[in-house]
């Protein structure tokens, strides 16, 4: 929907992709569908839901086996975001190193985001600054 040509929506780490495609064939899924919702300290959520049939209007990125689809809604906020997948001595889990947050709260856990008119006014073709 809000696609770049030639540049993918997001990137994935090769753990990432590693973790992703690991899980996919466990369960039998087609895919991970990444979003936002309301929610937290700081306003917003990711979202991260398998999916086993592909919704026409998810932005699809494929890499090394793993499958993400970004929800409609979420397409604007998460462009230029890179997954990871961190693993240490207390915790493990999916990181998303996002461009477009502005402010995380102490937990990590939510994040707030530019409202989708100053997001879009950030480049003059409408697009959020991926740099």
């Amino acid at each position: 929907m809000f696609g770049i040509p030639g540049k993918q929506a997001v990137s994935i780490t090769p753990r990432a992709a590693k973790q992703i495609a690991k899980l996919m064939a466990k369960e039998g899924h087609s895919g991970l569908r990444i979003g936002v919702k309301k929610g937290g300290c700081a306003g917003m959520e990711y979202t991260m839901d398998y999916v086993t049939e592909t919704d026409p209007h998810d932005e699809m990125v494929e890499q090394d086996g793993a499958v993400v689809m970004i929800a409609p809604m979420a397409q604007m906020f998460l462009f230029g975001t890179e997954i990871d997948y961190e693993v240490s001595l207390l915790e493990s889990g999916f990181k998303f190193n996002n461009p477009n947050v502005t402010e995380a709260c102490g937990c990590g856990e939510s994040i707030k985001f530019d409202d989708v008119e100053t997001l879009a006014a950030k480049r003059e073709d409408g697009i959020p600054n991926l740099s």
